[in-house]
């Protein structure tokens, strides 16, 4: 299952709505077209650029989920992990955004994002491929495994800080609801159907062609990207001021907003705590219930198709209880859901597995939309990339600790007891937006409303 407050797009071996005046579009409905410019109204998917976007991102995140099972399945079946290594594992993954994430917005506010994606895409392929190379020349170790995951994962953050960043760029100011909602829509289809065929390929083929089509989709991303016909104006580089200035410059502004501070307080804590039990949770299935690798693959691909409704109904629930009360809402429903898998011990596993999923990762994606698109509407263009950086930096680096936290625990108190403790820790993360003023928020801020910051 899914970490408790992830951020949206990719997932560790792994893990912030908003809306304009009036109600915000649907994920279904269709807006102004921009590439026209006339006033017929059509949906995003007739815009060439996004649709590239679109595809691409779907290959990848397809190829991800497939991975996502497929790599610790490897490291617990065929290399005997203990806890602590697979906790060592989660941590590597995600190691990335605390070690590079600050500096990755700058360097990415300077560069073209679309060629800085195409890059991280076509290395992070050419490092996977080396796993199955391994595994089929008898050589395959822990080692090998943990490095491909450390720089995979220091891959990512540049892959991703750009992505979050480049969709403003793609598309008009009014379509970044309705694109982050598609682009959720689409993930969350990709993962549903991939972790129950990465179970079945497990299975019938074995883990090598899994991890192959995880590089695959990370391919086929690079391909559409490249299809993009726009073509970013980076500011030229004598015209900025210093790396550190704009590091300092991005972190300022998501710590000085009072209601930033309280989503990156929340999600920050509900990563560390889904993080820590997340590590352990493939290792529990597999040992503590005897599930078999199919069975986990139907029950994150049930769990996905939860993500699918929350994409569609997430702008419903904002219009409907407003911006501010619908984040808060999914919060807590994340959290409490997130309680389903150590339950899932002492009630009818399969079921309460499934269930659980469902509902908590719909309310995290709805979550997500909801607190990325408001991030990407309140910050200055100019700025987007080491906002993005910043905010992922304080929410993301949080994960390796509850990951390395999660494996030392789980070697010393046990692995059940350790899901426990981190589902209870998860409660915490409710505290910074349920104690402050997003009850109120009918509408959230934007960068015209400083006085609402």
């Amino acid at each position: 299952m899914p970490p408790s407050i992830p951020e949206d797009p990719p997932r560790l071996i792994d893990p912030v709505s908003a809306a304009t005046t009036h109600a915000p579009p649907s994920p279904l409905t269709t807006v102004t077209d921009s590439e026209t410019g006339g006033l017929r109204r059509r949906s995003l998917m007739h815009h060439h650029d996004f649709r590239q976007l679109w595809i691409g991102d779907t290959g990848s995140q397809l190829g991800a989920a497939l991975g996502s099972l497929a790599v610790p399945y490897l490291a617990v079946t065929a290399l005997k992990a203990t806890p602590f290594q697979m906790g060592l594992l989660s941590t590597l993954s995600g190691l990335g955004f605390l070690v590079i994430g600050l500096p990755a917005g700058a360097i990415v506010d300077r560069r073209s994002k679309r060629r800085v994606m195409i890059s991280a895409d076509l290395a992070r392929a050419a490092l996977l491929a080396t796993l199955p190379a391994a595994w089929w020349l008898g050589v395959l170790s822990l080692a090998q495994l943990l490095a491909v995951a450390t720089l995979v994962g220091m891959l990512t953050v540049f892959f991703d800080v750009s992505y979050q960043s480049y969709l403003p760029f793609l598309v008009p100011d009014q379509q970044v609801v309705e694109g982050n909602a598609k682009l959720q829509a689409s993930q969350s289809v990709s993962q549903s159907a991939g972790p129950a065929l990465g179970g079945l390929l497990l299975k019938v083929i074995g883990p090598p062609v899994v991890v192959l089509a995880n590089a695959g989709g990370y391919l086929l991303s690079a391909v559409f990207l490249h299809r993009i016909r726009h073509r970013e104006t980076p500011a030229p580089t004598a015209a900025r001021p210093p790396l550190f200035t704009e590091i300092g410059e991005g972190l300022r502004f998501v710590i000085r907003h009072k209601i930033l501070r309280r989503l990156i307080a929340c999600t920050g804590l509900g990563n560390f705590a889904s993080s820590g039990g997340g590590a352990l949770l493939v290792l529990f299935m597999l040992r503590d219930l005897h599930l078999s690798p199919l069975i986990i693959g139907i029950i994150d691909s049930s769990a996905a198709v939860g993500g699918l409704v929350g994409a569609l109904l997430a702008t419903a629930l904002a219009r409907r209880v407003g911006e501010g009360p619908s984040i808060v809402l999914t919060a807590v429903a994340t959290v409490l859901f997130a309680f389903c898998n150590p339950l899932s011990a002492v009630l009818a596993p399969v079921p309460t597995l499934i269930i659980g999923g469902v509902l908590l990762t719909a309310a995290m994606v709805a979550y997500n939309i909801a607190t990325v698109s408001f991030r990407q509407r309140l910050c200055p263009p100019d700025l987007l990339g080491r906002m993005n950086a910043s905010a992922r930096f304080l929410v993301w680096g949080t994960i390796p600790l509850g990951a390395m936290a999660g494996g030392l625990l789980g070697t010393h108190i046990g692995v059940l007891p350790t899901l426990w403790l981190f589902a209870g820790l998860g409660l915490l993360s409710i505290l910074p937006v349920a104690s402050g003023t997003l009850w109120r928020l009918k509408r959230l801020p934007d960068h015209d409303d400083p006085g609402q910051g």
